[in-house]
């Protein structure tokens, strides 16, 4: 049977989770600069007095990011508590938890820089890049927000270090995942300006609890582990030669 450890190597090159980030970044400056000029009914909307589409872009995105982040971690406890095997396999699961991971680091970075287009806060390039460095908006929450970014960035990096800096390395930074989501999930609810409705409580209870299941799931499986381990199979004996 294969073991987890064969599916711990990125199938992502360095250079192509660079490139992908550079075009994310790419795609976020085309798609402001262009859709009002692609779509003449959203010009007023993203280039008025009171443009109010780069606010509802990056509240959007802000939950798909987080939807990534929760889909990426509910993959990873799928590997680690092997249920992953039932469907759709190892392998699988773990290429699809790393793609989901950048996917959604590429949403929450297109969260932030998308407030530069925003005229009722006015976030500067560096307010959105320092931590707790803006000061009109909820400053600790989103601050809190950024540094769950930057966290979210090492752990991706981590997989393309990992030879340097060992097994145990590794796995430590791959552990920052749990307090990662625990900060989108913070950021989310104290700085979201959609916390208040219902769908965005449910949401929130959704996808912090079906987590939690899967982290009891885990625990539970290295307890039984611990208890009951598995019987190694007797060696077949060598055929006698006549």
């Amino acid at each position: 049977m294969q073991s987890q450890n064969e599916f711990n190597e990125s199938s992502v090159t360095l250079q192509s989770f660079l490139l992908f980030l550079l075009a994310s970044v790419s795609g976020l400056l085309v798609a402001v600069l262009l859709l009002p000029f692609v779509l003449p009914n959203m010009a007023f909307s993203l280039g008025g007095e009171s443009p109010k589409a780069y606010w509802y872009l990056s509240r959007a995105t802000a939950f798909v990011s987080l939807s990534l982040l929760w889909l990426s971690m509910a993959l990873g406890l799928g590997i680690t508590n092997k249920m992953a095997r039932l469907w759709p396999g190892m392998p699988a699961t773990f290429a699809i938890h790393e793609y989901v991971s950048l996917l959604g680091l590429a949403f929450a970075l297109f969260h932030a820089l998308v407030l530069l287009g925003d005229r009722y806060i006015n976030f500067t390039f560096v307010q959105l890049l320092v931590p707790f460095s803006a000061t009109d908006y909820r400053p600790f929450w989103v601050g809190v927000g950024q540094v769950g970014f930057y966290v979210w960035l090492i752990v991706a990096l981590s997989f393309y270090v990992r030879p340097a800096i060992g097994q145990k390395s590794w796995r430590f930074l791959h552990y920052l995942s749990f307090g990662m989501y625990l900060i989108g999930i913070l950021h989310a609810i104290f700085s979201g300006s959609d916390t208040g409705a219902d769908w965005a409580q449910n949401y929130y209870w959704f996808s912090a609890g079906s987590l939690i299941f899967l982290f009891f799931v885990r625990i539970v499986g290295v307890v039984v582990d611990k208890l009951f381990p598995a019987k190694k199979p007797a060696p077949t004996p060598r055929p006698t030669q006549g």
